[in-house]
């Protein structure tokens, strides 16, 4: 029983770790530079009221609220509608260059914190080295067909229902098409030929689309050899690994904004705490690299130009420059309040997907 709560808790821990770190990286990034830039903090929030702790220190109050989904810097004379003195320590009262780097302080260290977390975990794990040409069998799943067949971690699968396997990808393919079907299997262990005829199981999965497949598999997962990696090495692997995973956010908002992809793919805070969980099991190592992911994800969607996000304020301070005076209050409440609406919206939406997830499987 006990061990059934624990494991039922994993993924909110999990879940609650990795946003507080990724949230309160973001905010100091906001903090720090307005600091600074001479503006006043009145204050600087991880998650949302109701306010738990709260301390001041230094003319700002530090505040820990119950609901780790955000969380945010107030700075003095920046909100729509609070009236601005045109004191020197104001947001309002800075250069729009100076302001700019205070509002894009929030994404740069979340990319920040994505490479310094990659760096890291290349340095301590290694890089792993896979063996394109042969598929070598590195994890056999309990009640598994491959451990029903008797396939053991090193064998080597040579054939599919006779047809040759010339590496894991292939033999992949080989298997998805017979969805809970008889297969011929035939393995090398070590100088000796084996073989069995097993029935895979069903895998099932969204594509691009949002059409659910299934797929046959026999639950084993790829051999990989680790490669140990000096200190800029693993540094250089780590920054391929950040503009990876930026430029994969950035083709996926644009396959989803071209509708290439379904919405249904989505995911809000259910399926990140779900992720949280599956990849906690896998290893903290593993967790950290999700974390990274969702760093990089965090950091693109703050940049896109929807009011509230700083994408949003940046656009605004971009106009401003153009046009030599700042956007009216009246257009910045307006384009705010529309920008909460879709943020509302969006939320709604992944909300949806998620419990929908829940239950359809």
């Amino acid at each position: 029983m006990l061990d059934s709560v624990l494991s039922s808790l994993v993924p909110v821990v999990s879940a609650v770790f990795v946003l507080a770190i990724l949230i309160f990286f973001h905010e100091l990034g906001h903090f720090l530079i307005a600091k600074r830039a001479g503006i006043r903090v009145d204050k600087f929030s991880l998650g949302f009221p109701p306010t738990i702790l709260k301390k001041k220190f230094g003319g700002t109050e530090y505040c820990l609220g119950a609901i780790p989904l955000g969380g945010y810097v107030k700075m003095a004379g920046e909100t729509p509608g609070e009236e601005v003195t045109g004191s020197p320590d104001e947001f309002m009262s800075k250069s729009v260059g100076a302001r700019a780097l205070v509002v894009s302080a929030g994404p740069i260290m979340n990319f920040i914190i994505a490479f310094l977390i990659l760096w890291g975990v290349y340095y301590i794990e290694g890089e792993p080295v896979i063996d394109t040409e042969r598929a070598v069998i590195g994890i056999v799943a309990p009640d598994s067909p491959a451990l029903e067949a008797g396939l053991k971690k090193g064998d080597v699968i040579t054939s599919i229902n006779d047809q040759a396997v010339t590496g894991f990808s292939s033999m992949a393919r080989l298997i998805e098409v017979e969805v809970e079907k008889p297969i011929a299997i035939e393995w090398l262990r070590d100088s000796q030929i084996m073989s069995a005829t097993v029935t895979t199981m069903v895998n099932e999965m969204m594509t691009e689309s949002g059409e659910k497949i299934k797929k046959g598999i026999i639950g084993v997962g790829q051999h990989a050899t680790i490669k140990d990696l000096g200190i800029f090495e693993a540094a250089s692997r780590g920054f391929d690994k950040t503009v990876f995973f930026t430029t994969m956010v950035f083709d996926f908002l644009k396959k989803l904004l071209t509708f290439q992809v379904s919405a249904k793919l989505i995911g809000g805070p259910v399926f990140i705490m779900q992720m949280a969980g599956e990849t906690a099991r896998l290893g903290f190592t593993t967790l950290l690299s999700f974390m990274a992911m969702l760093s990089v994800n965090l950091a693109v969607l703050n940049i896109l130009p929807i009011p509230v996000l700083d994408g949003g304020h940046l656009l605004f301070l971009l106009i401003e420059k153009i046009k030599g005076s700042p956007v009216s209050m009246n257009a910045r409440i307006i384009t705010q309040q529309i920008g909460f609406v879709v943020l509302l919206i969006t939320i709604i939406m992944v909300t949806y997907n998620d419990i929908a997830r829940i239950f359809t499987g």
